[in-house]
């Protein structure tokens, strides 16, 4: 299938790039991502991926907007107070970009819909705000193989990561995960919440379009992603670095004795 005239224009500095190009656009057009989330790390996310042509872009989201939200949540305007975030993304994508199609969750993801919710796409960016959820998203990307761009802010730092444990790396080992990094979630309370301590509303769509640019890379095969590293990158000193992430055999999800065995119910 070849780009019509309209969308040659609209994406010809993504065509003049070699490491994308024709191919690589349709590439983007023949796309189906899902983005967790359309809060701070989701909205700039979904601007990005829709204006790159992505064809099809799935949001999950329950909540709606409110006015605390529009000092970072780009995809949303005042006009969008009380609409449910769904809504308020899938117009502001139609008025960015017509060639996307926005398919609707207005619903939480659970441990019943997950790995079902997940299988419908290609690639996830997770952008959600808690552990249950962030552990959620890993295991159904890792039981479904499907790549899974992760970020996380703070009041004024963020990182961003790409995981594949589904694959092995060169040493034999699986690829890293979400739960080699964070190997289990902080007791309830011990971690201050956005609304406590505040967060940089720019820093948000930092982070947010560092998880674009890896979900881009991922559909087109430009450059290196962030599999097995960790990007950490503080706003106050301007500064960034890069870890390596690596697998732990106590891993319960992908170590040597999982103790999560298909844990998600799977319809």
């Amino acid at each position: 299938m070849s780009l019509t005239d309209a969308q040659l224009e609209r994406y010809a500095r993504h065509i003049v790039l070699k490491e994308i190009g024709g191919p690589g656009q349709q590439k983007l057009l023949n796309a189906r991502v899902l983005v967790i989330g359309a809060g701070g790390l989701g909205a700039p996310c979904l601007m990005y991926l829709a204006a790159a042509g992505v064809g099809t872009i799935g949001v999950i989201d329950a909540d709606t907007v409110s006015l605390s939200n529009l000092q970072r949540q780009i995809i949303h305007d005042t006009a969008s107070i009380g609409l449910p975030k769904v809504e308020s993304a899938e117009a502001s994508i139609a008025r960015l970009n017509p060639d996307v199609r926005v398919i609707k969750h207005a619903e939480r993801l659970t441990p019943a819909n997950a790995r079902e919710i997940v299988a419908g796409y290609d690639i996830v960016a997770d952008g959600c705000d808690n552990f249950d959820t962030r552990f959620l998203v890993n295991d159904a990307c890792h039981y479904e193989g499907v790549p899974l761009v992760s970020g996380a802010v703070g009041p004024f730092e963020g990182q961003v990561s790409t995981f594949k444990s589904y694959e092995r790396g060169a040493d034999g080992y699986p690829l890293p995960n979400y739960r080699d990094l964070v190997p289990e979630a902080p007791p309830p309370g011990l971690l201050p919440t956005c609304e406590e301590v505040g967060i940089l509303g720019a820093l948000t769509g930092v982070i947010g379009s560092m998880m674009a640019l890896e979900v881009i890379k991922e559909i087109t095969g430009a450059g290196t992603g962030l599999v097995g590293r960790l990007l950490i990158y503080d706003a106050l000193d301007m500064r960034v670095r890069i870890i390596k992430l690596r697998h732990d055999p106590a891993n319960i999800l992908s170590g040597q004795a999982p103790a999560l065995r298909d844990h998600l119910n799977h319809s």
